[in-house]
């Protein structure tokens, strides 16, 4: 038998998808499993064993045979028996219908139902829900059993490899090199509106360098590395580093939370790094709904202020007040470090 698994085109989506691909790998076992996916979701699941190939959708891309009719060709030849589509598209949609799979199994969303064989009826926009059991639902509609929510992720040795040539070229002094560390993750590819003000990270920063003589790590995407450099700049502390001027990539990322005591994260992908790693993690919320992207791990703690226009779900901020994050106090969040901290310290004693 043949899978194909078109993957989300957001990071967290993603990896909030990996629960449901380790269903399909349980229930349809001998199978293969190839993913259809956007370039940067291929450095998401790598490593996990999750899939056995990927065909790269890229329909905007430079490379000729990953959109347009070269790729339905190349989808036709592989003879699928089962596609599952965990976008909710219109394109995706038209993409497995294409590709000649013999069923189709997706949500009947944006008037795609008459392309798919199994169309789930999906629930309303209107009520917050949490994306990974909506994905769960899809592939129980297949006969998946074995579902739980705990979502996996792996590292490549390249990833480590990068990582410990960035430490060992900024912290190469006698005693520099950190032994533990807590990573910042100011990004946010949703819009300007998730995040963080620079200045109150760049406290937050000096405050567990200076208090806590803990190293912080700053991580940013490709366009997040302006912002990363200005933390650490402004933090001007010699604890705190960025990876800014080094090459960025998601197994880097990945690997660099892999290893940190804490992650505090905006409302990103990078956010669902922690809970496959079992990585304390502190998220700060401001204009989406927490129900829509919850995981209920255990070891998270979710910062939102209350204010009377939100959440509102918007990219920027339709007000341009941004009081829901620039009111997210510095005080508050240091808390909140703290509290994961011994919290985890508490669970290590008792281990």
């Amino acid at each position: 038998m043949k899978i194909s698994v078109y993957l989300p085109n957001w990071v967290g989506d993603a990896v909030m998808a990996t629960p449901a691909l380790r269903a399909l790998r349980d229930r349809f076992v001998g199978a293969e499993v190839v993913a259809v996916l956007r370039p940067p979701m291929g450095d998401v699941v790598a490593g996990t064993g999750l899939v056995d190939r990927t065909i790269t959708w890229a329909p905007r891309g430079s490379d000729a045979n990953a959109r347009g009719w070269r790729l339905i060709r190349r989808l036709r030849a592989e003879r699928f028996d089962l596609a599952v589509l965990f976008p909710n598209s219109l394109r995706s949609g038209w993409l497995a219908w294409c590709s000649g799979a013999k069923r189709r199994v997706g949500f009947a969303r944006n008037g795609r139902g008459i392309l798919l064989t199994d169309g789930l009826t999906p629930k309303p926009k209107s009520t917050p829900n949490p994306v990974i059991d909506e994905y769960l639902r899809l592939v129980e509609h297949l006969g998946c059993t074995r579902l739980t929510r705990t979502m996996e992720l792996a590292t490549l040795p390249a990833d480590e490899a990068a990582l410990d040539a960035f430490w060992s070229r900024v912290a190469s002094s006698p005693g520099r090199r950190p032994t533990n560390y807590i990573c910042l993750n100011p990004g946010g590819a949703f819009g300007a509106a998730k995040h963080w003000p620079t200045t109150h990270f760049a406290e937050l920063a000096c405050r567990i360098a200076t208090d806590l003589g803990k190293s912080v790590l700053v991580l940013c995407g490709p366009a997040e590395r302006s912002e990363a450099r200005q933390i650490a700049e402004l933090a001007n502390h010699s604890k705190v580093f960025s990876l800014a001027d080094v090459s960025p990539s998601i197994g880097l990322t990945k690997a660099a939370i892999r290893r940190c005591d804490l992650l505090v994260t905006t409302d990103s992908g990078p956010r669902h790094f922690a809970a496959p790693f079992q990585v304390p993690v502190v998220t700060l919320f401001g204009p989406t709904h927490i129900a829509w992207s919850e995981t209920f791990y255990d070891k998270s703690l979710h910062l939102q202020i209350p204010v009377d226009c939100g959440p509102c779900q918007q990219r920027s901020c339709p007000l341009t007040h941004h009081r829901c994050m620039t009111e997210l106090a510095v005080d508050y969040v240091y808390a909140s470090v703290l509290m994961q901290l011994e919290k985890q310290e508490r669970a290590d004693r008792a281990a």
